[in-house]
């Protein structure tokens, strides 16, 4: 009897995995905050004997050695994994016994990485589930161009091989569990996150339904831009991530608040766009607490610089701590809870800016005003249509390229409103008059606005 428990990492679009028997379990690819696997494993009564990698992930910090390291398992990792720790190393066709009547076998699936492998979990020699991490995903696979760029193709096919791999050696019954693509950048394409088994990405996954030469060709035509951050995270899991602290921060007044802006660090504001357009400290950014706090924020933030968090709870700075560990921004190095009225010093007044749809944009435009619309879309979004005459500059670039925007009022807009909302506070905190088109694009088109392709 085996059990497969899924712990969700909403932020960052993984998930992790905890499998076992009645006794003893194993932990495959843990977050950094490994509270939450100990708590699963307490829930489910068993103590837990392994951890093990899929590879070096380059989208999050792993919790996996502390995880080790606390709980006394055995820490297996790919052999060819590059690493500053001692570990057990793990070959293609390594076993290890999870449980009486319980084996996870080590499965060769380069791809995603060079060293990447696949874990099959068998009950009684019977294959019942396959751990994925980067390689077969949902109707996916994992990115083959995060590691080197010169390796980009070499990889891409190695993940075409590795698909077939896994459905030579499982039957179609076998549920496959990735860890990427359920909204990580890690995914050449996202999934739905609804089950599926070998049988079913043999039908649908263009790695089990092309040849290998037409399925590297459309891999590589769709990769998308890669978050900045990625850079520090696989050198930062192969030396050895240091236990995290997830402590309060220290509290700051309105006064320490206006230092730390004066002195050119980030003052992060955790509200809901909304209530950041009617009222807001001035020079503050919006990275919803709710939205993709993690990607965006360590995607976007020069990398090193302090960072205050602003929320209306401890509860939400917390949870702001948690998933931003994740991906190496270790601790803010203060915080405010409250309303923005108690961020700003006495007779200040609060920033705004208004929000719009984009039927006002078109109303606009038919009165003639010539405001500048801005759409902070990625490249592949804007290939399936734009508003004529927009300026296109990605999210993660406008940081670095505000010079760029043309002169006037600024209508800024992504695909749903949250890019734009942290578009419009980095304008805002710049001086510019703005307005955050808070609408789905596809408003866009029912609006009358005209659109066009490249």
């Amino acid at each position: 009897m085996y059990f497969v428990d899924t712990l969700e990492i909403a932020g960052l679009g993984n998930r992790s995995y905890l499998a076992g028997g009645p006794r003893t379990a194993v932990a495959v690819d843990p977050p950094r905050d490994i509270d939450q696997v100990i708590a699963a494993a307490a829930r489910r009564g068993v103590r837990l004997a392994y951890v093990v990698e899929t590879h070096l992930h380059n989208d999050y910090v792993s919790g996996g050695l502390e995880l080790a390291r606390v709980t006394g398992a055995h820490y297996l990792v790919p052999a060819r994994a590059q690493v500053s720790f001692a570990r057990t190393a793990v070959a293609d066709g390594d076993t290890v016994t999870v449980d009486e009547g319980l084996v996870l076998r080590a499965i060769a699936t380069p791809g995603h990485t060079p060293h990447h492998t696949s874990y099959a979990l068998e009950d009684e020699g019977r294959p019942v589930t396959v751990f994925t991490g980067g390689s077969l995903l949902i109707g996916a696979v994992g990115r083959p161009d995060l590691v080197e760029p010169r390796l980009t193709e070499r990889l891409a096919r190695a993940q075409h091989a590795s698909a077939h791999r896994l459905a030579d050696q499982l039957g179609d019954e076998v549920s496959v569990l990735p860890t990427h693509g359920f909204g990580s950048f890690c995914s050449a394409t996202q999934a739905e996150g609804s089950p599926t088994t070998i049988g079913q990405e043999r039908r649908t996954n263009d790695a089990l339904t092309l040849d290998a030469d037409t399925f590297v060709a459309r891999l590589l035509a769709g990769l998308d831009d890669i978050p900045a951050y990625y850079v520090h995270m696989g050198p930062t899991n192969a030396a050895g991530p240091a236990p995290l602290d997830l402590t309060p921060p220290e509290l700051a007044d309105a006064a320490q608040i206006a230092e730390r802006l004066a002195a050119g660090e980030w003052v992060v504001d955790l509200r809901n766009r909304i209530a950041f357009a009617e009222g807001h400290v001035a020079g503050s950014l919006n990275f919803e607490g709710e939205g993709q706090l993690a990607t965006y924020l360590a995607w976007l933030i020069p990398w090193g610089k302090p960072v205050t968090l602003l929320a209306e709870t401890p509860g939400q700075i917390a949870e702001a701590q948690r998933e931003l560990v994740r991906v190496g921004i270790e601790r803010p190095v203060a915080a405010a809870i409250g309303t923005p009225a108690r961020w700003v010093p006495e007779g200040k007044a609060l920033a705004s800016f208004p929000r719009a749809t984009f039927a006002d944009l078109a109303a606009a435009l038919t009165r003639g005003a010539r405001p500048v619309v801005l759409d902070v879309r990625r490249h592949s979004e804007r290939t399936q249509g734009h508003v004529e005459g927009s300026t296109h500059i990605p999210l993660h670039q406008l940081h670095h390229r505000l010079d760029e925007v043309p002169d006037g009022t600024v209508w800024v807009h992504c695909a749903g409103g949250m890019r734009a909302a942290i578009a419009a506070s980095l304008l805002d905190a710049a001086g510019r008059q703005v307005v955050a088109v808070d609408d789905g694009f596809a408003a866009a088109a029912a609006a009358g606005l005209p659109l066009a392709r490249p």
